[in-house]
């Protein structure tokens, strides 16, 4: 996933979406997805996510979670959203930050990693667990890897135990925070897969993203501003998960 540095094609859909907005890329990811700012001439800006059909999740999902999560969170407000044989889209309303990797946050990484760690603690605060309707522990996470054909090491079968569960964000990688111009944090974005787990399942994965978006040695620095101490086995455990689904 990244910050698109060449023009990239516009699908029909995008087109047809936008209404004569203007538009701009500002992400891609590896299964051929966009998220472009539409800027109309009247009215206010809005995004468009579209993407080709995936088994992993879908864009209904992610609308579903969205609007359940923002009974107790800040997420953006989905506009619209919808499919076809072979692309889907998600349309959303614009919130006044910039993501946590936007060029101007990579050159102030302790702020941005900062914002990050507290956004996931707030987050993980704020949301219910008896009352989500997701999950998204290992078992369920290694289920959906092999109905995908991805074959599992044995050795990540048997998790650590919970340290306490909470709400995962389930893709909690720096990009996915967006933090104000004071560099504080202001909402959440890529809902996804969001469901039930160790709160590791999150931590690990954002701190290990750090070393992506800013370079290494900044990854118990997110731990700290979240509020806890480090945790190797767990960290190591939800690393590797990550990496094998």
């Amino acid at each position: 996933m990244s910050i698109p540095v060449m023009p990239v094609v516009v699908p029909p859909r995008v087109r047809e979406l936008a209404r004569g907005a203007a538009l701009e890329c500002v992400w891609q990811n590896d299964l051929g997805g966009l998220t472009l700012r539409a800027t109309p001439q009247y009215g206010e800006p809005f995004f468009i996510k579209w993407g080709p059909r995936h088994d992993e999740s879908t864009m209904r999902d992610e609308a579903e979670r969205m609007q359940w999560a923002g009974r107790w969170a800040r997420v953006p407000q989905v506009l619209s959203h919808g499919e076809d044989a072979t692309e889907e889209w998600l349309v959303t309303a614009a919130l006044a930050g910039d993501s946590a990797v936007s060029p101007y946050w990579r050159e102030r990484p302790e702020t941005a990693v900062r914002a990050v760690g507290e956004a996931l603690r707030a987050w993980h605060d704020a949301l219910p667990v008896e009352e989500c309707p997701w999950d998204w522990g290992v078992a369920a996470r290694i289920d959906a890897a092999e109905q995908r054909g991805i074959r599992v090491p044995e050795s990540l079968r048997t998790p650590p135990p919970v340290d306490q569960l909470v709400v995962a964000h389930a893709d909690a990688c720096c990009p996915n925070t967006l933090l104000d111009t004071d560099g504080r944090w202001l909402a959440h974005v890529d809902l996804g897969q969001m469901g039930t787990a160790d709160r590791w399942a999150d931590l690990a994965v954002a701190a290990m993203s750090t070393e992506w978006n800013y370079g290494p040695g900044w990854d118990d620095t997110l731990i700290a501003a979240y509020g806890i101490a480090p945790d190797p086995a767990r960290q190591a455990y939800y690393r590797a998960l990550w990496n094998a689904t």
